[in-house]
């Protein structure tokens, strides 16, 4: 069997006529806001941590036996139009919609404002005879095997473990006979080796768990399929995410935190995006009359609205910067940086954060119009007094005069 050397970063790219189609179920969101969904792109995996050399150089060096990437690849896609490996070049090309079946499931559900991990922890170490769990706290992430092994279960070996999707292509395992769970306390659930009607039956499990649970038509996806395999360097491509050791749930950790974090990205957007939708008429109607046509009530439930919007985004840091765990386990931070520029995190992020701006500088709008309008009012009430003043006066003026008569 042909294989990449260990040492060798080999950058890789399929043909497009494998596109990558939608899976998503009808009526739910499309998803999050990101290129990489519909258009095939890749970022390879690091299989060690990266150093910083001093050569200004960018992307991949490779000298001594080992690869150095610099940190220009923390934030852009490593792709090429040449392919060095030829099993990873073969399975590039191969893989696609119709092979998704066979893969296992890498999952991520938005679902509520965040989860009682207190009670959640609780719940799983009742289960442990029954689901196989082992739960371990990682900060705001709570890890743990699971498996159905009731009626909800499915069978999971219904196709080899191994497979060749070309017969130059490498060995693929395509079995998972323990997946593994990643809840992340500000709303997210992300789930490794489960099947559809598994994910249907865990959510529907820790539905008394979720605080501010969201509506269906506002729960937020993330799809993925993955596999393990030996014969070249780790990678995402095209949302086929490969693996050198499927056992290893640190791995699955880092990459779980970067989709987790994609995946309630993709929730603030939505709730930006709806907001400027709703609000995407003030500013015309002052262009036009030079007021809002919103009673005072009108404009505070608006500035509450957006300013609940502000606080809920910029609350969940967790969700925008580096987990808390890179710092302890730095060795994780380069898979998870990694996964995070496929996911375009950053650029989302960026803008994410300008479109906060248009929402600051309205609420700024209202605020004013708002003071404008407490002038007016003072301004009418002002006139009010000066004229029945006046008619005091006239009154008192014609009663003297006819008082003098």
């Amino acid at each position: 069997m042909a294989r990449a050397a260990e040492n060798e970063r080999v950058p890789l790219v399929g043909d497009t006529s494998s596109a990558k189609t939608d899976r998503y179920v009808p009526g739910r969101n499309v998803g999050p806001q990101r290129t990489s969904r519909t258009a095939q792109k890749l970022k390879l995996l690091p299989e060690e941590p990266f150093q910083r050399g001093n050569s200004s150089d960018t992307g991949t060096r490779t000298g001594g036996g080992a690869s150095t990437l610099t940190p220009v690849d923390r934030d852009v896609y490593s792709q090429v139009d040449r392919i060095l490996d030829k099993p990873a070049r073969r399975d590039a090309e191969k893989l696609g919609k119709a092979h998704r079946h066979l893969l296992p499931r890498c999952t991520a559900y938005c679902t509520a404002s965040s989860y009682n991990m207190r009670e959640l922890i609780r719940w799983f170490k009742d289960s442990k005879k029954v689901h196989h769990t082992h739960a371990r706290l990682f900060d705001e992430c709570l890890y743990t095997p699971f498996m159905y092994t009731d009626w909800r279960g499915d069978k999971r070996f219904e196709h080899e473990d191994v497979i060749r999707l070309d017969a130059e292509g490498g060995e693929i395992n395509v079995s998972d006979k323990q997946p593994d769970l990643f809840v992340f306390e500000y709303g997210v659930v992300v789930m490794w080796g489960f099947t559809e009607r598994e994910e249907k039956a865990f959510l529907s499990d820790i539905d008394r768990f979720e605080k501010e649970k969201l509506a269906d038509e506002d729960v937020q996806v993330e799809e993925f399929n993955y596999y393990v395999t030996q014969s070249y360097q780790p990678r995402i491509y095209n949302d086929f995410i490969t693996l050198r050791d499927g056992s290893n749930y640190m791995v699955k950790l880092s990459i779980a935190h970067a989709i987790a974090q994609s995946v309630k990205i993709s929730f603030f957007e939505e709730l930006v995006d709806n907001t400027i939708e709703d609000t995407q008429d003030i500013p015309q109607e002052i262009a036009l009359s030079g007021k809002v046509s919103m009673t005072k009530e009108e404009i505070m439930k608006s500035i509450g609205e957006l300013f609940i919007l502000r606080i809920n985004i910029n609350l969940h840091g967790s969700v925008l910067d580096s987990p808390e765990i890179m710092w302890s386990e730095p060795q994780l931070e380069p898979i998870y940086q990694a996964t995070r520029g496929y996911l375009e995190i950053n650029q989302r992020v960026a803008l994410l954060n300008q479109r906060l701006e248009v929402i600051s500088d309205l609420l700024q709008m209202l605020k004013e119009q708002l003071g404008h309008s407490h002038e007016e009012y003072l301004e009418f009430i002002v006139i009010i007094l000066v004229g029945v003043e006046v008619v005091i006066s006239l009154v008192n003026v014609f009663s003297d005069i006819i008082a003098n008569r």
